[in-house]
């Protein structure tokens, strides 16, 4: 048994993240005003290689902000992948649109080029591609349709800080990305988002729904035109993601090391990863991976044993397709089944992928599954 328990992320926070805070604290810049948030934006922007960057309380308010700065409304269809954390879902349900759920690949878990291209109606106003795990979807090609039928493209981000498709960051294929800053991510403020555009349009009212719908060009006079949302983030909390920032680059090399080295030392036949292509860049936000369909253990049962043996671990997301939340509202189901979905929120699971983890307690973690395999 491994002596101390290993949480799945722990944050690397080893930059000027006290500095900082510690300033915003001293100087009373403590509410969504103040010199971190403009630094925050505009290092985040010059990271993501977009001109706009907004930051935000979270990640799902960053969805939920892209879509109404598309201007989707109620009763227009938002394709998204069955495979993706449900605040992809709640975003499209916020705004009363129906959410299309499409079918993810078997292969790297993104979202289904062709089943995105079939479920295209008249009613699509937008795609929300998802990154997996690190890896991005096939956004050169979702870029083409969303051309095609002139829909928007939003790129849900939150997992894939740092990824890039075809040597650019993938930020520079979709008309919004938005990214998610929770502890556990490779860049994070504890809680936090992003959107960022080229597209000024959107930027601007990205801004005025985030400020409760105050004017972005005229004097505070408390007259509200729309329904606004608080969705500000604070200056200390800003602090932290500027210092963050400073070091992505190590930050993401660091989580790139720790996903390499799970693949040297965790090979079984019947250890499942997602399969990785040269044209992109994983940035491995976490390590997951199912029991191949003729395994005969049980993912529950991996799960208890490694919390047994002092390592944590969470089981896959549940498909939108099974979600009670979409099934009560409005909802089209555009694939003809989801088996990969099914096999991944039944058979998948992802292990401590923190990282400031060490080779040899990565090798320690491995062993721990390979014994539960046999």
């Amino acid at each position: 048994m491994i002596e101390k328990f290993i949480p799945v992320c722990e944050p690397m926070l080893d930059g000027k993240e006290l500095e900082y805070v510690t300033d915003a604290v001293k100087t009373g810049w403590i509410s969504s005003a103040g010199k971190y948030i403009d630094l925050f934006e505009k290092t985040f922007a010059e990271f993501s290689n977009q001109e706009y960057a907004i930051a935000v309380t979270n990640g799902t308010a960053a969805l939920h902000l892209a879509l109404l700065s598309a201007g989707v409304s109620e009763g227009d269809e938002v394709i998204i992948p069955s495979f993706t954390m449900a605040a992809t879902g709640f975003a499209v349900c916020y705004i009363k649109a129906v959410p299309v759920i499409v079918e993810v690949n078997k292969s790297d878990w993104t979202i289904n080029i062709n089943a995105v291209e079939e479920a295209i109606s008249p009613r699509t106003r937008a795609i929300i591609s998802v990154n997996i795990f690190g890896i991005p979807s096939d956004l050169e090609s979702l870029k083409k349709i969303a051309r095609k039928h002139n829909i928007v493209l939003v790129d849900d981000c939150a997992e894939g800080h740092g990824s890039l498709l075809n040597n650019k960051p993938t930020s520079t294929y979709a008309d919004i990305s938005c990214y998610s800053f929770y502890a556990n991510k490779n860049l994070t403020t504890g809680e936090g988002g992003m959107v960022v555009t080229n597209n000024r349009a959107f930027a601007d009212q990205v801004k005025y729904y985030r400020n409760m719908c105050f004017s972005l060009d005229a004097p505070r006079n408390y007259q509200h035109n729309d329904v606004g949302y608080n969705y500000r983030m604070s200056n200390v909390v800003a602090a932290l993601g500027a210092a963050q920032v400073e070091k992505a680059d190590s930050n993401i090399e660091a989580r790139v090391r720790v996903g390499r080295l799970y693949r040297q030392y965790l090979k079984h036949k019947d250890v499942c990863f997602q399969v990785e292509e040269s044209h992109y860049k994983n940035v491995y936000w976490m390590n997951a991976f199912y029991l191949a369909e003729n395994c005969i253990k049980s993912i529950q049962d991996l799960a208890t044993y490694l919390k047994e043996n002092n390592v944590d671990s969470r089981v896959l997301f549940k498909g939108m397709h099974q979600q009670p939340f979409i099934l009560k509202s409005a909802h089209r189901l555009a694939s003809a089944n989801y088996e990969v979905t099914e096999t991944l929120s039944t058979r998948g699971l992802y292990i401590p992928s923190g990282s400031q983890l060490s080779e040899d307690t990565i090798k320690q973690i491995s062993q721990v599954v390979l014994d539960f395999l046999g």
